[in-house]
């Protein structure tokens, strides 16, 4: 009898134990909710009325690579949902799942390459023609590498975002005076910028090594922020961050899995973000071409070696 009445304190404790768990997880995910809706109304409501269209839904038939990393294909527009808008931006973020690690690498939009059912190309005509599918059908065909999910990020959102994470701005070091056709002005030095300011050091080309300058800077201000949102307190506000960039992306990835790659990329452990740029040194040249202009004519196979050698190190 002792023992039954043992046995039954034992199991009522333990499901009690259990009852608490479950409202904590239920409390968690409750919050998460919460932030994520309060920030994707809070950019609906910074979102001009004639801009507010609804999304272009893409096919994209993506996989993890040949070395079972999720690889996911970030472009930039200034046309969110206009399927002939070319991509500005083309980068793909490798996240290792099981390393809970991150590699980025950046294809510069002016590499001439072939694109599947098109002919040769720059490789930003690629989202013109045929949307995210057909880049990374573009992607594959050069370079022998899967992609899983796309995102299609205006550049707008990208400065909501900044603006939120960073209420008084991130601290970059500005390499030199920036001002043609960024609409400001941006002095040299180590300086803390706002949303705008930052799209504008990103966006910067007109200078005399054009979008090499503006790759570099977009891999620059990536690993800036990573580097300055850390911890608990970022895990924390990740879901509001998440809802406040929902507005401005297209993508096929669930708000789950980007919670959960999110984490990742905000996390303490994290190390140094190694970066990659296509096309590599040596290994391309810089021809004009009748109907494409100046373009990079790159040297496929050694780019494609130096991409799989990047992922596997």
């Amino acid at each position: 009898m002792r023992a039954d009445k043992h046995q039954n304190r034992k199991k009522r404790r333990w499901t009690s134990i259990l009852l608490v768990f479950l409202l904590l997880i239920g409390a968690v995910a409750g919050y998460a909710y919460f932030q994520y809706k309060q920030g994707v109304n809070q950019s609906l409501n910074k979102i001009n009325k004639d801009k507010k269209q609804a999304n272009v839904v893409y096919t994209f038939e993506g996989k993890k690579d040949q070395y079972g990393d999720t690889n996911i294909l970030l472009l930039g527009s200034d046309a969110r949902g206009k399927e002939k808008a070319r991509a500005d931006m083309i980068m793909i973020a490798h996240y290792n799942e099981d390393k809970g690690t991150f590699k980025l690498t950046s294809i510069m939009r002016d590499s001439y390459v072939e694109i599947p059912g098109h002919g040769k190309h720059k490789i930003n005509s690629a989202f013109a023609s045929g949307g995210p599918e057909l880049m990374r059908q573009t992607i594959k065909q050069n370079f022998d590498i899967d992609l899983q999910y796309y995102a299609i990020v205006d550049f707008q959102g990208f400065v909501q975002l900044i603006d939120e994470a960073f209420p008084d701005g991130v601290e970059i070091d500005v390499e030199k005076k920036m001002e043609k056709n960024i609409y400001m002005t941006l002095e040299p030095g180590l300086q803390k910028l706002n949303g705008t300011q930052m799209l504008g050091y990103v966006r910067f080309r007109h200078d005399a090594i054009g979008d090499f300058g503006r790759v570099e800077r977009q891999q620059k201000a990536i690993k800036a922020i990573r580097d300055q949102l850390s911890g608990f307190q970022t895990i924390t506000k990740l879901p509001k961050l998440i809802g406040v960039l929902s507005p401005y992306v297209n993508t096929n990835m669930a708000t789950s899995d980007m919670l959960f790659i999110g984490k990742d990329f905000f996390s303490n452990k994290k190390g140094t973000m190694a970066t990659l740029r296509i096309p590599v040194e040596n290994s391309f040249t810089e021809p004009r071409i009748k109907g494409e202009g100046a373009v990079l004519d790159i040297d496929v196979e050694k780019n494609k070696q130096a991409l799989h050698q990047f992922i596997i190190q």
